[in-house]
């Protein structure tokens, strides 16, 4: 074989095994020489296997091929979700990925994306076992095999690292240590699935039988909405700080103009960069709910959630969720009694990419289709949860305030704006520019809720607002924190002033010295807070 050729396909699988690695933004470049591609490279230049040849290349180049998809999604879930792949957990993400396409660039550019991937996998394992093949029929001569057996043992010795330690820094055997990472994260994950069941049976089911629940709010109507990637990162990082903090000072400048009363805390999400419904199990739940086993375990284990607190209490609980284009039928086993997704609500306005409608018409619809008397379906104070999702990636178009809300009805009026704004596929392109408009679509989510609230909030409303999770590493850098601001606002201090005691501040900017909680803590005191004096959770 010639060593042209031998070094090019060194080259080749070096190169695919690594590059996954290189994209990430945290680890580029660390790491140079893939030891497999050293290995199999020199056992098809030392092993005279004719007969098995073909048989041995698709093996190899398939295996190759399956080690760069797995390598390239572990990259990509460390970059947006902060967290390495589970393969035990995530495969259910492969079709949200391709939601996403889809709300981005459109069914017809996602089905023929895939369709790209799923060629471009057939042709690299074509490619690699045709590669393959020249090197198994032409290693007969001696120089061939030498080299070959050259080749495997610096691979191995670039496995032991003790021979050479200069080699550790910059070889590494990605395809074998990915083996051995699922190995221990699936044994890790059943070991939790044991945790999670006893932490389950231990803790208390639910107070629903409880007399005096949530009596202290006096039937007033309680609205929690989540701002999707509305993390701490947008109130202390230099880059975003610009436009946040101006947007946080008129909220806190209109509430007051208002007559009502704000105080902001913070909190620790499960979750980073996507899976939102982590952190909603959590804060419902009172468990610490961050990964899919977790909350499918909790979806299955008959616990009652803060959900079923709020209906026991007499309330009428609506999910208002806008980003749900598919069924949801794990809504009717959190405890809602009703549940609005995108097939429900009459928007007749554009979607916005992702975005299936802005944030005002969803603030603008809970007002007039849920809370106004005339729509309400009997006399029951209201629960809701509302899910925000103007701030979510792609972060484009950045829409413009609306001044006269009367005028938003079923959302023709966002017809405009249904092709403004640049293609994901060009803002995508540049770093700083995504980071720009991330801020930008983040302050569009808080100028939408503080209109909101300077209109329709008064003294029989307690208005929670807190962040879903941090944005990805894309957005906040490797190693933030996974804090979340939570504003709390009503026309009535008294509302508030649990809240206060707990640790909040005044305002709408949290303190940085109070110590963070996980989200998970929420339930438990919130119940506490605004059940009559003598609840004593202790008798559950």
């Amino acid at each position: 074989m010639k060593i042209l050729k031998l070094l090019s396909l060194l080259l080749f699988i070096n190169s695919l095994l690594l590059i996954p690695q290189w994209l990430s933004l945290s680890n580029f470049k660390t790491t140079w020489i893939a030891l497999e591609a050293f290995f199999i490279v020199g056992l098809f230049s030392a092993l005279p296997l004719n007969i098995w040849s073909k048989t041995l290349s698709r093996i190899s180049s398939t295996s190759l091929t399956v080690a760069f998809i797995l390598i390239f999604a572990d990259t990509i879930t460390r970059e947006s979700l902060a967290r390495p792949l589970n393969l035990y957990l995530d495969t259910y993400l492969l079709y949200s990925v391709y939601e996403l396409l889809v709300g981005t660039l459109g069914s017809f550019i996602a089905v023929l994306t895939v369709l790209c991937v799923l060629i471009g996998i057939v042709l690299t394992i074509w490619f690699l076992s045709n590669l393959l093949l020249p090197v198994k029929y032409e290693n007969l001569s001696l120089p061939n095999q030498v080299l070959g057996i050259v080749l495997i043992i610096f691979s191995c010795i670039g496995f032991t690292n003790k021979i050479i330690p200069e080699l550790k820094s910059k070889t590494s055997w990605p395809a074998i240590q990915l083996v051995i990472d699922q190995a221990k994260r699936y044994k890790s994950t059943i070991e939790e699935q044991e945790r999670f069941e006893i932490e389950i049976a231990s803790s208390p089911l639910g107070y629903a039988k409880l007399p005096g629940l949530l009596q202290q709010l006096e039937g007033r109507d309680v609205l929690i909405a989540f701002i999707e990637s509305y993390g701490e990162v947008a109130l202390y990082d230099q880059r975003y700080t610009p436009i946040i903090l101006p947007r946080l000072r008129d909220l806190e400048k209109r509430m007051l103009n208002s007559d009502l009363h704000i105080a902001t805390g913070r909190f620790i999400a499960p979750t980073q960069g996507g899976q939102s419904w982590f952190s909603h199990g959590s804060l419902f739940s009172g468990l610490w709910i961050d990964n899919q086993l977790r909350y499918d375990l909790l979806l299955s284990s008959g616990r009652e959630t803060l959900i079923d607190d709020f209906r026991s209490a007499g309330y009428r609980t609506v999910a208002l969720l806008p980003a749900n284009t598919r069924p949801w039928p794990e809504g009717k086993r959190l405890g809602y009694d009703e549940i609005l997704a995108r097939r429900d609500i009459d928007y007749r306005g554009p979607a916005l990419n992702w975005v299936t409608m802005p944030d005002q018409f969803t603030w603008s619809f809970l007002e007039n289709n849920i809370r106004n008397p005339l729509d309400r379906l009997d006399n029951r104070p209201l629960f809701v949860e509302l899910s925000l999702i103007s701030s979510h990636a792609p972060w484009t178009p950045i829409l413009p305030m609306l001044n006269d809300w009367d005028s938003i009805g079923n959302g023709t009026v966002f017809l405009p704006w249904e092709n403004a704004g640049e293609r994901p596929e060009v803002l995508w392109r540049d770093l700083h520019r995504i980071r720009e408009h991330f801020a930008l679509s983040l302050e569009y989510a808080i100028n939408a809720m503080t209109g909101y609230a300077e209109r329709y909030i008064d003294d029989k409303t307690l208005l929670i607002v807190l962040g879903d999770h941090q944005p990805a590493p894309l957005i906040t850098g490797e190693d933030a924190s996974k804090s979340v601001p939570m504003h709390v606002i009503s026309g009535e201090i008294k509302l508030l002033q649990p809240f206060l005691d707990w640790g909040f501040t005044n305002g709408a900017f949290p303190d940085p010295d109070q110590p963070t909680l996980k989200m998970n803590t929420f339930r438990d005191w919130f119940i506490r807070a605004f059940s009559e004096s003598s609840f004593n959770l202790e008798n559950k």
